[in-house]
């Protein structure tokens, strides 16, 4: 079912996320069918848990929306269940990023080149998986938000003072969005 997304300044995208329930395979498969529905409808390659309100280490990414883009993204399509990254690169990339949380937005944001992540996949199996490039990029920006952290955190000081304003009409639910959205 398609769910509204919550803006920038709703409480539950600064709280961190508790680990799914494993045992609860009823109620995992209801929020990643969620979570995929309200991505499709929003035209976004990631989205998180909290996003839609639900406080739980769930997080959906799909880069075929860039594979236009990034040709090798073509298939790529992963759920993550209570993800723990196990190793990051000490070589850094900066790419321009966008939130569905914070339309409107784009900055700058220096992350790993590459990524080890241990995960449950959308079959409960434990997957250990290494990404770089863009897909790095999506599966980080993601999983931040199980963290309580939006990807404005980690823009440079004068970025964020240009940016401020906007974020704070977007907490006050002064913004507009194709999509469906929701401040709490």
């Amino acid at each position: 079912m398609i769910q509204p997304i919550y803006l920038y300044g709703s409480e539950v995208l600064r709280q961190v996320a508790q680990p799914a329930d494993l045992s609860d395979k009823e109620g995992i498969r209801a929020l990643v069918q969620d979570l995929k529905d309200t991505l499709q409808a929003s035209d976004g390659c990631g989205l998180a848990a909290p996003q839609i309100g639900v406080g739980k280490r769930v997080v959906i990414v799909d880069g075929t929306v860039m594979a236009d883009v990034y040709d090798y993204l073509k298939d790529f399509r992963r759920t993550f269940i209570n993800p723990v990254i196990i190793s990051e690169s000490e070589q850094t990339c900066e790419y321009n990023e966008g939130c569905l949380s914070i339309p409107g937005i784009y900055a700058d944001v220096v992350r790993p080149s590459s990524i080890t992540v241990e995960y449950y996949n959308e079959d409960l199996e434990k997957v250990t998986e290494t990404f770089d490039r863009f897909a790095c990029r999506m599966v980080q920006h993601e999983l931040s938000h199980l963290d309580g952290h939006v990807f404005t955190d980690l823009v440079a000081p004068i970025r964020k003072k240009m940016i401020s304003r906007k974020l704070m009409n977007i907490a006050s639910g002064k913004v507009g969005a194709r999509y469906r959205t929701k401040l709490k």
